[in-house]
């Protein structure tokens, strides 16, 4: 065990950088020093511009203002991401945040539409989710519950400017007393007893010097593996996609308030909208078409004018074998990379940070902790795996040879499992602490073809009309509180800017 940690040195700024800085500062500033080393010659990947609904308790532990963040980061509301042609060309279905339905007592609603689907009903899973009605109607205010049959209204996350949101906390933090060092770093000194970084060396000839490291240095891991030699667990094998290109457009309107991915012969496109422009990428498998090729498709499909030129960034997907080695935390980019499908990567940096926060040594670095935060981790980066990879697997594709590997190829024991067991019974078990919901599990397996062959026994307790009366009634009343909410525009106009632009404090209400 080591002495007691009094100084943290984050290197790298960037989304990961002060995310890590604005939380450690802000929960732990009274006990710690905290220093950030970044340099503005590096440049940073910064094309994660999709969050999901956790972001919203980040901002929260934090303070911070909700208007202010979006009218700063240039954001707009996101209900859930949108997949067109992944089971087959031609198809879409949306997986939407929040809850679908009502659910009952040891029985989710899932069972219910799926027992009328067996009777004859053809309505949508979607018909039923309210996240995704207001979604393709392009409507949005905060709605904490639907009075009428008490149920949960609409959950939400943004779509901002990632490298804006950064310095939007880099303002945060250096307020709270983050110390951050312009600098680029080019030797690192280990203690030759024990492996543990002391210090990062800069360019200028300046020393800063820390208890504590965390790396924030992006794929290089400039700590966590040129220097402690961590190790990479590749996951390619399951996740093919091994480039993406990324290139922005001009906004168009209406300000859509979901992400959208569309599948393509060897990979996927994303549509980002924010108030000022939209993010557009193309994540693809270099083995099935080239870099030219997938450059060309992303701009043939794109809704406006490109605002600048295309960016092509490589990647191995996987993940450290250790996130803490040592005194090293990694963080973003550095610990791994899982492509933004579910726009998980903001979360991660979000949700390694509050585990440092938990396991954060007190009287000094010891085994125990780092062996209990690697294992969470662990557990963590493999649920998240095993979601994405389900997207990939679970196809009826047959027009590429992309398409049809990743149908046929084998996947993790854990996802055969799970997928098993809804396809015989409906049913499906979040894990402990998992990010992903059954109800996301329900609607991406839906979705993308795969029903149940049952359902919960305790559906059988409705009659034939009395399920008829409860899905009619569910559906009618999802339809009514989504009519009645402000359009998407509206919301974001009045919420965040005045009449004349100036800063706004009120949000449309779903009455006006």
């Amino acid at each position: 065990m080591t002495e007691n940690v009094k100084t943290v040195v984050i290197v790298g700024g960037g989304t990961a950088g002060w995310i890590t800085a604005a939380l450690l500062i802000k929960i732990l500033g009274n006990a710690l020093r905290i220093k950030l080393v970044e340099s503005e010659e590096i440049g940073i990947v910064g094309v994660g511009e999709a969050t999901i609904p956790p972001i919203l308790t980040l901002n929260k532990a934090l303070g911070l203002d909700e208007a202010e963040v979006l009218r700063e980061t240039k954001g707009t509301i996101k209900l859930g991401i949108e997949f067109v042609n992944w089971r087959g060309k031609g198809d879409r279905y949306m997986h939407a945040f929040g809850n679908i339905g009502k659910d009952f007592p040891f029985c989710s609603f899932h069972h219910f539409w799926a027992r009328g689907s067996s009777r004859g009903r053809n309505d949508s899973l979607w018909d039923y989710s309210i996240n995704y009605q207001a979604a393709i109607r392009n409507r949005f205010t905060h709605l904490e519950r639907i009075e009428a049959g008490n149920l949960q209204g609409l959950a939400y996350a943004y779509h901002f400017d990632a490298s804006l949101y950064a310095s939007y906390l880099r303002r945060f933090s250096e307020r709270l007393g983050v110390e951050r060092f312009e600098g680029r770093i080019n030797d690192v000194t280990l203690n030759a007893s024990n492996g543990f970084i002391e210090s990062v060396s800069l360019a200028d000839g300046g020393t800063i010097a820390g208890d504590f490291f965390v790396d924030c240095s992006g794929f290089r891991g400039l700590l966590i593996e040129q220097q402690l030699h961590t190790g990479y667990e590749d996951w390619s094998h399951w996740l093919p996609c091994d480039r993406a290109v990324a290139v922005p457009c001009e906004s168009t309107k209406p300000l859509l308030p979901y992400t959208r991915s569309t599948a393509h012969d060897a990979g996927w496109q994303w549509r980002i909208p924010l108030q000022h422009r939209i993010g557009n990428g193309m994540v693809f498998s270099s083995k099935h078409v080239s870099e030219d090729e997938a450059t060309a498709q992303l701009l043939n499909n794109l809704d406006g004018a490109r605002l600048a030129e295309p960016r092509v960034i490589r990647f191995r997907t996987g993940r450290r074998m250790q996130q803490w080695n040592r005194n090293c935390v990694s963080m973003g980019l550095a610990s791994g990379f899982l492509e933004p499908l579910e726009s998980t990567s903001i979360h991660m940096i979000q949700s390694g940070a509050i585990r440092l926060i938990k396991s954060f040594p007190h009287a000094g670095i010891c085994q125990s902790e780092i062996d209990e935060y690697n294992r969470q981790s662990k557990m963590e980066w493999e649920y998240i795996r095993d979601f994405i990879i389900l997207h990939y697997h679970l196809n009826e594709r047959t027009d590429s040879e992309f398409w049809n590997e990743c149908r046929h190829m084998p996947i993790p024991e854990t996802l055969a499992r799970r997928t098993a067991l809804f396809r015989d019974t409906g049913k499906v078990f979040r894990e402990q602490d998992e990010l992903f919901t059954e109800i996301a599990w329900q609607q991406v397996m839906i979705g993308q073809g795969m029903m149940p062959r049952d359902y919960h026994p305790l559906v059988d307790a409705l009659s034939g009309e009395q399920l008829d009366e409860f899905l009619d009634n569910v559906k009618k009343i999802i339809d009514g509180a989504v009519e009645r909410l402000p359009d998407h525009d509206r919301f974001l106009q009045q919420y965040c800017y005045g009449q004349r632009g100036s800063p706004a404090r009120r949000a449309p209400t779903a009455r006006e």
